[in-house]
């Protein structure tokens, strides 16, 4: 008799979600007003070679991060240019944004001197603003998008070499090798698309990430069996990775945590895509303690 209950309690959402899906509407993402539209590239779920962020010891001496191969399910809709200037001030006209601290004058630029608060509360205006859901990219989903633009962080260390400064004398000059020599803000497209279709990704402007900073020692196979996360310092992405303490604006400021200083700092969001399940539940005006499908 229960079982038969949970049946007919299920079976009308259950009728609903066929109704539903075979609507043109549920499978459209809704109407957005054309002033806070930005223009998106749909990245193809796929697989990649992804080389994990952060520092890694083994038998207490620096190495490379470890190599993984990834896949990336969904795929990924993520914002085809960088937030520019002017999308950033409307922003901060309704006071939902601090200035940006880089030079503004010219619109079609993209912000810079913006940290990783100010990332994040564009996205959450942007989301109030659209209807939609956005945020800034993992650094995996960065590294994905940013395809052939990515340069690998390994540094082929000398196993044998125990002093710790190595690894940031051998990260220093990498680094100093992939500067750029002019590194003001460049209009955008200026560095044109990569295979997925982004733009100026990789160029000199980063693009802060929600990865966290992490420390992580690996065993003999090469697996993390310890790792100390820090929030306190992100992921940015650009020509090289940058790891910023997440209340600085201006990298070239000495706030860089680890490696080399990136140019600038700047903002690219990822697009969250409702799943079928949430655009039913908006459909049909779903309450909490409903039955769940």
């Amino acid at each position: 008799m229960k079982r038969a209950f949970a049946l007919c309690a299920v079976a009308p959402v259950v009728a609903l979600a066929v109704a539903a899906l075979a609507l043109p509407g549920i499978r459209a993402s809704a109407e957005v007003d054309p002033q806070w539209a930005a223009e998106v590239v749909a990245v193809a779920p796929g697989t990649f070679a992804y080389r994990l962020p952060g520092e890694y010891i083994a038998a207490n001496k620096p190495t490379d991060a470890p190599l993984r191969h990834m896949g990336v399910g969904r795929g990924v809709q993520i914002m085809k240019y960088q937030v520019t200037a002017a999308d950033y001030a409307r922003c901060v006209t309704e006071a939902r944004c601090k200035k940006a601290d880089g030079n503004q004058a010219a619109s079609d630029l993209p912000v810079t001197g913006v940290d990783f608060r100010d990332a994040n509360d564009y996205a959450a205006w942007l989301s109030e603003k659209s209807g939609q859901q956005w945020r800034l990219p993992s650094d995996a989903e960065w590294v994905y998008m940013a395809a052939e633009r990515v340069r690998d962080d390994s540094l082929k260390l000398n196993g044998d070499d125990a002093n710790p400064a190595t690894r940031w004398l051998a990260r220093y000059r990498k680094e100093s090798e992939n500067a750029a020599p002019d590194p003001q803000p460049k209009p955008r497209g200026s560095f044109g698309t990569n295979s997925k279709g982004v733009a100026d990704i990789g160029g000199n402007v980063w693009d802060w990430t929600s990865t966290c900073y992490n420390r992580s020692t690996l065993d003999a196979g090469g697996s993390v069996k310890q790792s100390v996360e820090n929030c306190g310092v992100r992921v940015a992405g650009g020509k090289h990775r940058a790891y910023m303490s997440f209340f600085i604006r201006d990298g070239k400021s000495g706030g860089c945590a680890a490696g080399m200083a990136p140019h600038n700092l700047g903002i690219r969001l990822v697009q969250e895509q409702p799943s079928y399940l949430s655009k039913l539940k908006a459909l049909v005006g779903w309450k909490a303690g409903a039955p769940s499908v």
